[in-house]
């Protein structure tokens, strides 16, 4: 029995020792790596494995790194990839090949592929390119409960010549539209676009990608595409239906939830009540549609809601504007409070009437006020008088001098006693 094991020991010995991978065994790169665009902002990397390779008992996996527009590296088993991605700044990849378990063997080398950007004239391509969506009840059909409608803006570049005509496309999942419905500048330049009726799932968690291409005589225009995460441009109805009543100091607010294709428990609500009397805020968070206050029950308040959509359901998004200002309560003042400023005019009125009388008895007016005499309309005579003593003489000599007018004339007579 001995030998026989001996034997068997030594055959499963040279069996291991055949299973393991030889030290020398090399990885060969992938051949035939290509880049291709497939549809807006979407690109397809394929390759295949390099026929060359030693065949051993070995899993080969690709390592796939994007150079460009963004850095990012992955792996995969599969000789091909879909990236979704802008591409007016072109493309560029490497792919090496990998051992899958094994990662004592050395990768191979990179091959590398690029897609070049598209061509265009620097500066004639849109700038500040922003799109919002919107949720809408479709009324028209069962199946699609809610339609979404998409609105986009942008500038013209700054070098784009003033015949240039610029032109929108948007792409979500496997649909691609383009716009029919332009705004236009003084230069009737399309700068906006409207799509009131989309393919876009709200709910979705695909990116939108919106392409603006453009055309003119004078240049080659450069286009632009750009991707759009759905929750960061969703412009989010307001609560519908918002409803306040007061009962003594209680005060009790509903409202439904906004046009929406997420449910009632996806949102998220922020109340703000306004004491307009007392000129203050108090604003509110909560997951309810309900919201109940006390209140000091004099005051008129004016309310509103606005809502988000939670993390709960997607990734957090702006939320939706407030909703109109809806009032309760009253703005009147408490009955002592009025009669307490009916008593104070009523004093001051008083006070002023016996100030206003004792005036009239004392003459005080005409004291403190003293009327001014009205001048005099015409002079007749003007007399001055001089006297003065020559030196060395007793006598005292008077001079008049006397004015008269008369019409049309002056007269002037000196006298000398």
């Amino acid at each position: 029995m001995a030998p026989a094991s001996l034997i068997l020991l030594g055959a499963t010995v040279i069996l291991q020792v055949d299973l393991l991978p030889d030290k020398k065994f090399l990885l060969l790169p992938p051949v035939n790596f290509t880049i291709k665009a497939i549809n807006l902002a979407q690109v397809l990397l394929r390759w295949e494995p390099n026929t060359d390779q030693e065949q051993r008992n070995v899993q080969l996996g690709y390592h796939v790194k994007i150079n460009a527009p963004q850095e990012e590296d992955y792996e995969t088993r599969n000789t091909e990839s879909r990236r979704i991605t802008i591409l007016h700044k072109g493309f560029s990849a490497s792919v090496q090949t990998v051992p899958w378990n094994d990662r004592s063997l050395q990768p191979s080398s990179w091959v590398s592929a690029e897609l070049r950007a598209p061509p265009g004239s620097p500066g004639t391509s849109i700038v500040n390119l922003t799109c919002t969506t919107n949720t809408k009840a479709n009324n028209y059909t069962h199946l699609r409960p809610y339609q979404v409608s998409l609105h986009c803006t942008w500038l013209v570049g700054k070098d784009a010549p003033e015949d240039t005509q610029y032109f929108l496309y948007y792409r979500y999942g496997s649909w691609t539209e383009e716009c029919q419905e332009y705004s236009k500048d003084t230069l009737q330049r399309n700068i906006a676009c409207w799509f009131p009726r989309t393919f876009i799932n709200s709910k979705g968690r695909d990116s939108l990608a919106v392409y603006v291409n453009g055309s003119s005589e004078e240049a080659v225009i450069k286009p632009f595409d750009e991707l759009f995460a759905l929750h960061a441009i969703d412009r989010v109805n307001p609560p519908a239906k918002v409803t306040a009543e007061i009962e003594g100091t209680c005060l009790s607010i509903q409202w439904e939830k906004p046009v929406s294709a997420f449910p009632v428990h996806c949102f998220d609500y922020e109340v703000k009540i306004y004491n307009t009397r007392k000129g203050y805020f108090q604003t509110e968070k909560m997951t309810t549609n309900t919201f109940i206050s006390v209140i000091d029950g004099i005051s008129e308040y004016s309310i509103q809601v606005r809502a988000a959509v939670s993390s709960v359901c997607r990734a957090v998004g702006p939320s939706s504007e407030w909703s109109q200002p809806i009032y309760v309560g009253n703005n009147e003042q408490k009955p002592w409070t009025k009669w307490f400023l009916i008593a104070v005019m009523a004093t001051v009125c008083f006070i002023l009437l016996i100030f206003s009388l004792i005036c009239r008895i004392c003459h005080l007016w005409t004291k403190v006020f003293p009327p001014v005499p009205a001048p005099k309309s015409n002079i007749k005579e003007f007399f001055v008088t001089i006297n003065y003593e020559k030196t060395g003489s007793s006598e005292t000599q008077i001079e008049v001098i006397s004015y008269a007018e008369e019409a049309g004339s002056e007269t002037l007579e000196d006298s000398v006693f």
